[in-house]
């Protein structure tokens, strides 16, 4: 991907240089989850011999030669995003990395939603504003265009839909307040019915078609579920 290009509709692919088996596979379930495309290579010649990537996450401690080195090549060749993913958590490792052309910097060990944030906050720095397209599961979410595909096919929202869902799609997980939702969708002083809310989520549901997909969390208010997890997780409905 180059900087500046704006992001395809297609799910983003994320390379994970990672040596160590379970961390890997731990890492791809969950970028899988949350609608990339992952690819896993455990040493820094397979990195640099594979497929070109949107993101890179990157661990320093290779098998085969040091992930600095690693970093500092793939910056030579690509645009890609690159994170850093390691347990070496000293102040000068960090500017090493940084300034060989690490875009980010995330010491082990670290959960899910953070890395998945950390992807989200430097995709958001390196693409202009409207550009990203948002992918969770089968749904995609463009800002720009304001298109929704789910498994490719197109859904017709309602301009107040598109809103809700695209609140939702900026970070999956993330509960999104009912106030939040009003506030961000209608106006900070709206002081119409609140159910008004829960029809239209009602709606959105509806035409999505995807069993999960909107959570309601009761009590505090909706988000995105996660589809690989079999369904609403305990506490919330679907």
């Amino acid at each position: 991907m180059a900087r500046g290009d704006a992001v395809r509709a297609a799910p983003l692919r994320v390379l994970v240089v990672e040596d160590d088996d379970g961390i890997a596979r731990s890492m791809a379930r969950g970028l899988q989850r949350a609608g990339y495309v992952a690819q896993v290579v455990g040493t820094g010649e397979a990195a640099l011999a594979a497929a070109p990537a949107d993101v890179v996450l990157l661990d320093l401690g290779l098998p085969d030669m040091d992930g600095v080195e690693v970093c500092r090549r793939l910056r030579m060749r690509s645009d890609a995003v690159i994170i850093v993913v390691t347990a070496r958590g000293e102040e000068g490792d960090r500017v090493v990395a940084l300034d060989e052309g690490a875009d980010d910097y995330l010491v082990k060990p670290f959960g899910l939603a953070e890395l998945l944030a950390r992807i989200r906050a430097v995709l958001r720095r390196v693409t202009p504003s409207g550009s990203v397209v948002f992918a969770h599961g089968p749904v995609s979410v463009d800002p720009r265009t304001r298109r929704v595909t789910v498994n490719g096919a197109e859904i017709a929202l309602t301009p107040k839909e598109f809103d809700i869902l695209e609140c939702l799609a900026a970070d999956p997980g993330r509960v999104v307040t009912r106030q939040e939702l009003l506030e961000r969708v209608w106006d900070a002083n709206w002081y119409g019915p609140t159910k008004v809310l829960d029809v239209h989520i009602a709606a959105l549901r509806r035409k999505l078609g995807v069993d999960g997909l909107v959570e309601t969390v009761y009590g505090r208010g909706f988000r995105l579920g996660d589809l690989a997890a079999g369904g609403p997780q305990p506490g919330a409905a679907g």
